[in-house]
């Protein structure tokens, strides 16, 4: 009986073992065109009775203009009241079915999403196209958001770890439309009226410049016809989209100081140029970058927190678009210890290329990136939103289907060699939030200095 159990438990353990082994793969779908230009994706998960849709639109803040935030602004108020129907009405009958409906914009794409019950699909999905289809942009709605809104960006003056990105886009990028803060400052915000965001919603909120994914528990066949019933008599045609041009690439060190005179700490980030979507090479760098810090266990993260104390986080990462991508280092600390951290942050990063990587440690990041790839589309919300990128940047099934194999391909000697060609060791761009009175004069030493104060930003 002992040996039943015990070969039964082996089984098991070389059954389970054999499908951690199984690579994992994107899971069927359809995709198809109505006669408006309208791109279509249906992907069918049965495993809980509920649908997310989303619909991605080609435009976000690169398509601002002056208007810094419009695009996000335009997403907002969407739901300010659809078909005759008020704000309040949409948000209880949302509320009454526990629909959940959202939507932000990127800095290339616009992303709308409606979570419900299958049982609920066929009262929810005509109140998404109402929002879609024909959003009514009440001018009182407008006004209130507006106010609230630049609240909000008062309130972000006192929180430099959530303008730390905009500000080192806006060092890095210039005048890049890529360097737009997304969400707007407060002069641009005061701008927007209605008639700039029916003008936005109309060049852009257009079926040929559109893709709707539908993914859960659903019948491929029954959601054909309900979708052609809302959105095929959508109709227009969108405003074609300036072409960006390429990123120009730091040719020197600079520092942006930002003077923010009651700070007690400082808040940093180190960076330059990183890698665009699509390239061939993101998988093996997010592996390397992993190491670096990307994890908890990672090297900043173990030096700048764990060895040294001098903050509770350390972290590093890339930023993609279609056409040029950011790298950066970031973290913050207490302003005397600024560059304390800065130096350590600048030699924990010279290991990539001073010592490199060994043989074990990649092994562990590998197994860790192979690890947390499957668990971030498990729901149908993350695979909705999967695909809506995939169509926005025009990327195949072999971003998910090849991950694992690329992973497993990288070996020492191609993760060093990648490690001095992809991470940025000259020319970097260093932006520092804080008290600049005590740390002005050292800031000087990493680069050209510029200050500007904190509320240049947000007003």
């Amino acid at each position: 009986m002992k040996a039943v159990i015990r070969f039964s438990l082996l089984s098991c353990f070389l059954l389970a073992s054999q499908l951690s082994l199984a690579a994992f793969t994107l899971p069927g779908y359809e995709k198809y065109t109505m006669e408006n230009g309208l791109d279509v994706y249906l992907m069918p998960q049965d495993e809980v009775p509920l649908v997310d849709v989303v619909l991605a639109v080609k435009a976000g803040s690169v398509s601002d203009g002056s208007r810094f935030g419009l695009a996000e602004f335009t997403t907002e108020a969407l739901k300010f009241g659809a078909a005759g129907k008020n704000k309040i009405e949409l948000e209880d009958e949302l509320s009454f079915y526990g629909a959940d409906f959202g939507g932000s914009a990127g800095k290339e794409v616009t992303m709308l999403g409606m979570s419900y019950a299958k049982k609920d699909g066929d009262i929810i999905l005509p109140l998404m196209a109402d929002m879609i289809l024909r959003p009514d942009f009440n001018q009182q709605e407008i006004e209130k958001y507006k106010k609230r809104l630049s609240a909000l960006l008062k309130q972000n003056r006192e929180s430099p770890r959530a303008m730390i990105g905009d500000i080192f886009d806006h060092l890095y990028y210039g005048d890049h439309p890529y360097a737009n803060p997304t969400g707007g400052n407060e002069k641009t915000i005061a701008t927007i009226d209605r008639k700039a965001i029916k003008t936005f919603y109309s060049n852009y909120f257009q079926p040929d410049n559109a893709a709707l994914i539908v993914v859960g528990d659903i019948d491929s066949k029954a959601m054909k016809a309900k979708l052609a019933k809302l959105f095929a008599s959508w109709r227009g045609t969108a405003k074609p989209q300036a072409q960006l041009t390429k990123a120009k690439l730091p040719t020197k060190a600079r520092v942006l100081l930002v003077n923010k005179a009651d700070a007690k700490e400082t808040t940093f980030a180190i960076g330059g140029p990183g890698i665009a979507l699509g390239d061939n090479d993101e998988v093996p760098v997010s592996v390397i970058n992993t190491i670096l810090g990307a994890r908890f266990t990672s090297w900043l993260n173990d030096e700048l927190r764990v060895n040294s104390g001098l903050t509770y986080g350390a972290r590093s990462r890339f930023d993609k678009e279609s056409e040029a991508g950011t790298f950066k280092i970031s973290t913050f600390t207490k302003t005397a210890t600024t560059f304390e951290a800065v130096d350590l942050a600048l030699k924990t990063y010279q290991r990539l290329w001073d010592k490199g990587i060994d043989s074990q440690t990649l092994a562990s990041a590998k197994a860790y990136v192979k690890g947390l790839f499957p668990p971030r589309f498990e729901t149908s919300s993350q695979l909705a939103g999967l695909l809506a990128r995939m169509w926005a940047f025009d990327l195949g099934d072999e971003v998910i289907n090849d991950f694992e194999a690329k992973v497993a391909a990288l070996d020492i000697k191609s993760a060093n060699k990648l490690a001095k060609a992809k991470f940025p060791a000259s020319n970097l761009q260093f932006v520092f939030i804080g008290k600049a009175d005590d740390i002005r004069e050292k800031a000087k030493d990493y680069g050209e200095l510029t200050e500007v104060e904190i509320k240049d930003f947000y007003h």
